[in-house]
């Protein structure tokens, strides 16, 4: 109820990028964070996109919990959402990769994250392959991409105020 509006007035007070979020992930062995961008949300929760051989996703499969961030500097405010984490239907994320520019879905593919490379030119060595394998038709959505929904369990809202007498609302 409170995270729409305050997502909305972001975006209307121009927060460079009001949907990057921080992602906290966790295995038994690391924590990893890293700013990741959501893509949608809805009743069922918040849904960000990646690569599932990346460290974040191993992380996920290893623990379905995260924790997201959202500091809306600008404004004072930032929200944190805590939550169990499942990957969303395959249907779910073809939809998504088809609303992609061509040069981001091409991407997908030609990325492999988290993974070491040589150099940048091996990277976009196979941006190049990708872009004439896939040069006549439609790019398919890559069997190791997809969508992670955070379900959130705790939100908390934060709004800055005069002598550090901030609200808190959880």
């Amino acid at each position: 109820t409170l995270f729409t509006p305050w997502f909305e007035q972001a975006k209307e007070a121009g927060v460079v990028e009001a949907n990057a979020m921080s992602l906290a992930t966790a295995d038994d062995d690391n924590i990893g964070d890293r700013t990741v961008l959501l893509k949608f949300f809805d009743e069922n929760g918040l849904v960000l996109f990646t690569n599932y051989n990346s460290t974040k996703s191993n992380q996920l499969g290893a623990r379905a919990q995260a924790a997201l961030l959202f500091p809306w500097l600008a404004l004072e405010r930032q929200v944190k959402i805590m939550g169990k984490v499942q990957r969303i239907s395959t249907l779910e994320s073809i939809r998504y990769f088809a609303s992609r520019p061509k040069e981001s879905q091409l991407g997908a593919w030609a990325s492999q994250q988290s993974s070491s490379i040589s150099s940048r030119s091996l990277l976009l060595s196979q941006f190049e392959s990708m872009k004439s394998k896939f040069a006549k038709g439609e790019v398919p959505l890559p069997d190791f991409w997809g969508g992670y929904r955070v379900i959130p369990e705790t939100i908390e809202f934060w709004q800055g105020r005069e002598n550090r007498l901030h609200d808190r609302l959880i």
